[in-house]
Parts: C-alpha cells; structure tokens; sequence
C-alpha cells in the first residue's frame, strides 16, 4: 500500500518540511496512517481545515497526548490557527481536564510559540469581568445550547448547585 495523493498532499500542507522519524521506522504504520488520516476521513467531513485543527487541539488536550498536540499545533499554526484562538483552546479547557494537566499544555503550548518566535505572553483577550463574567458566560452558553444548561442547572443536587454560580462568580 502507498500513501495516496491526497494524504500526500493533505498532510503537506500542514506539515510542509517534516521530516517524518516514525515514516522510516513504521512505514506501514504511517502509510495506514497517513491515508486514513488525511484522506479516508475527510472525504467523510465538511469542516473548514482551521476548525478542523481547533477541535484536534482540544481532543488531544482531552485525551491528553501532549506530544501529538505540539506536533499539531505546528500544523494548526502552519494552516492560519492564530496564537490567541490556541490559548483560548487551552485556556477552556481547564474546565474539562483540571488545572494540573492543562499546565502541561500551556508549558507545550509555549515552547511550541518560542521555537516560532512568537511573543509572550499573549495579548489579553478578556471582553469580562470578575462582576460580569458569569452573565456573560451564560449568555454565551445558552446562544450555543438553548436553555439545555439551565435544565441541567436545575437538575443538579444541592450540594453541587453552588459550583455552577460560586466558582464563576469568583475568579
């Protein structure tokens, strides 16, 4: 099997002067990889490729694959993901991963933007403030998922009800 064109050209395009270590020591591996990644799946998505690498950033944060992450942050980077929308991706995640892990990214996140020779740290971007930021917040939220979050808001026992409004109210 050969890495077809597509993925050729694909994964080109993010990733113009790699130089791949594992496509000399796997090359099968990659080839599976390759055309799987940069061109089965895609013919099966209508995602622009910079939405496209936000949501990779924030899975591989999930997943938490720092090494992948920087190597697609060089190609989100590489495709036009600006430095400010990458912390942000980083900086939500906090909620979903803990502090402790996106600390890892944000020091990934870093070296990646210092090899690139991009400027530290990053123009503030808050449109909040301590006193608005929870409003504004569920303002956003309820523009993305209805009144899905207040159901759940509602649904939540007593003892948890306070970190939906307190930690928000705080920080």
């Amino acid at each position: 099997m050969a890495i077809s064109k597509t993925a050729q050209a694909n994964h080109k395009e993010l990733f113009p002067d790699l130089k791949s270590t594992l496509k000399v020591t796997d090359p099968e591996f990659i080839e599976v990889f390759d055309n799987f990644n940069f061109d089965e799946v895609l013919q099966h998505q209508n995602l622009d490729l910079k939405l496209r690498m936000k949501i990779t950033l924030a899975a591989l944060i999930a997943m938490q694959s720092v090494n992948e992450y920087q190597a697609m942050l060089n190609g989100a980077l590489n495709v036009g993901v600006t430095p400010v929308e990458v912390k942000e991706i980083v900086y939500q995640a906090t909620a979903y991963v803990g502090l402790g892990k996106v600390f890892d990214f944000l020091h990934a996140t870093n070296a990646v933007f210092t090899e690139r020779h991009i400027s530290l740290p990053i123009e503030g971007q808050s449109t909040t403030t301590p006193a608005t930021r929870y409003e504004k917040g569920l303002e956003t939220v309820r523009q993305l998922a209805g009144d899905a979050v207040d159901k759940m808001q509602e649904n939540l026992p007593e003892n948890e009800k306070h970190f939906a409004t307190q930690i928000a109210r705080t920080n």
